[in-house]
């Protein structure tokens, strides 16, 4: 992509760090990096990162008028006993969010998808959809 696209927030390398560690270490319940983007840097933090968290949980955890981008490690037991950790990368963006920055989360999306190397993006309107089973139904399509 040529020339620089003000809505697209820079992905800093130690943002970067934080998701490789995430998406590589062996999680052993759910578990959730919360990312946020800083309007006046023009950049993607990381707002938390939590152990052992169901969606049910970050319901309260999330704002209710901002926009988020949560990677989440989902734990999924199997009929035949085993437990996988598909990575999920779920976009939550409140309606009533203030539209620049629903503009830039927006921008930012795609190079965050790339980065994170999740299959796909979930999007989430409203706080309380983002249940356990919203998502296993999202990961049995």
């Amino acid at each position: 992509m040529s020339g620089h696209n003000v809505n697209v927030c820079d992905i800093g390398d130690d943002v970067k760090e934080v998701l490789k560690k995430f998406r590589f270490q062996k999680h052993s319940s759910n578990s959730a990096l919360i990312l946020k983007v800083n309007r006046q840097k023009q950049a993607l933090e990381v707002d938390e990162e939590l152990e052992n968290v169901d969606l049910e949980e970050l319901q309260d955890i999330l704002p209710s008028h901002q926009p988020r981008f949560i990677v989440y490690s989902f734990k999924m037991d199997h009929e035949d006993g085993r437990a996988s950790f598909p990575l999920c990368f779920i976009f939550y963006t409140p309606r009533d969010a203030h539209m620049e920055l629903q503009v830039m989360y927006a921008g930012t999306q795609r190079a965050l998808a790339a980065t994170v190397g999740a299959p796909r993006l979930l999007e989430v309107r409203e706080i309380d959809e983002l249940t356990n089973d919203w998502l296993k139904e999202k990961l049995a399509r």
